[in-house]
């Protein structure tokens, strides 16, 4: 359509310049001269000032005005200099008048020199005032796109201080009362006889230490306030998977594999979701027993986590019930779903669906 258009304004345009020019009643001198300056005036855009030049016999001989002016308009559109446009209207207007050079300045003919002044300062100003009119647009978006920069700049500003003061004050309360607690519970598995006791304290505290590992990478992060070249790690993988349920505090059974080869992505998500799964667990069914089920049929890659009913009251512990809500914001980032809800038996199931045909794992690629 961007091509189509111009050639569509040429056409109108040399036809109105035939017309002008009576092709079918001129002369063969005005004829040949006409026909001439019609066919350069599609080059018009590209050798303005040699069109002109071509235009202006026809003008001359046959006084045939158009095709000149259209010239001369795109003279004023595509060039600056002021002394070629003087020269350009100067030498219109002389084409303008040649049939006529026997004047004797009546009032006539001084109407008759205004006018072939006239003429062709008109398509001047205009191929100015348009060639102005582009250049303010280019101006006006630039300065759309500068002030749109600095806005971005200054929200990066606002979130980088967001950001630290989030870091500072992760690290001052929450790295503080974790480290509290992976303390507390390494004297405990020292201090303690039960085997049990001795076994859920040292959970804990490996817990607690794998937390303090995150968390600080997780502030650095923070701090670096979102640089590409900042990541962060460690990524899980399904890899360690074995090692998130056996530390889960929770009696877990799992069932089937997942294809080689999946995209890292996938696979960090597939480790997040039964990591928020076996929280939740955890925190709402005490005492449960869990299963996560990995299958996949070539396309798409099931994860389903399910749990029997709570066997012991439960605790009351903050939540914000985000956990789900994010779940679901990962799975939609890589096309997929994630579904939950209640069995007959008063279990508990959540269901994470993920497309994997033709994927590769970029650890591959």
């Amino acid at each position: 359509m961007n091509r189509v258009r111009p050639l569509l304004v040429d056409a109108g345009l040399i036809a109105v310049a035939a017309i002008d020019a009576g092709l079918g009643r001129a002369e063969p001198l005005a004829f040949g001269a006409a026909l001439v300056a019609l066919g350069t005036l599609l080059l018009r855009r590209r050798w303005p000032v040699f069109v002109f030049a071509v235009t202006l016999p026809a003008l001359a001989i046959s006084g045939s005005v158009i095709a000149t002016l259209i010239a001369l308009y795109s003279v004023a559109l595509l060039r600056s200099s002021r002394g070629l446009l003087v020269g350009c209207g100067v030498l219109a207007t002389a084409g303008y008048l040649f049939p006529g050079l026997d004047l004797r300045f009546e009032e006539t003919d001084v109407l008759t020199v205004i006018y072939a002044v006239i003429t062709p300062a008109a398509p001047i100003f205009l191929g100015r005032l348009v060639h102005t009119q582009r250049e303010l647009t280019l101006r006006l978006d630039e300065i759309r796109q500068a002030r749109e920069h600095e806005r971005i700049l200054d929200a990066q500003a606002v979130l980088a201080k967001e950001r630290t003061q989030l870091a500072r004050e992760m690290h001052d309360v929450v790295s503080h009362q974790v480290s509290l607690i992976a303390v507390q519970a390494g004297a405990l598995s020292v201090s303690t006889a039960d085997p049990a006791a001795k076994a859920t304290a040292e959970n804990v505290r490996r817990l607690s230490v794998d937390t303090l590992d995150e968390l600080r990478h997780m502030v650095n992060l923070l701090r670096a306030s979102g640089s590409s070249t900042t990541e962060l790690m460690p990524q899980p993988t399904l890899s360690d998977l074995d090692r998130l349920i056996a530390g889960s505090g929770i009696e877990t059974r799992r069932t089937g594999t997942a294809p080689d080869g999946i995209d890292t992505a996938v696979q960090r998500t597939i480790y997040r979701t039964i990591q928020e799964a076996l929280t939740n667990v955890r925190k709402h069914a005490p005492g449960s027993t869990a299963t996560v089920d990995i299958a996949h049929d070539g396309a798409d890659l099931t994860v389903t986590v399910s749990n029997t009913a709570a066997t012991r009251p439960t605790l009351a512990l903050p939540s914000a019930r985000h956990g789900l809500l994010g779940l679901r914001e990962r799975a939609a980032l890589l096309g997929g779903t994630v579904v939950t809800g209640a069995d007959p038996d008063g279990g508990f199931r959540l269901r994470l669906r993920l497309p994997i045909a033709g994927q590769r794992s970029s650890v591959d690629s």
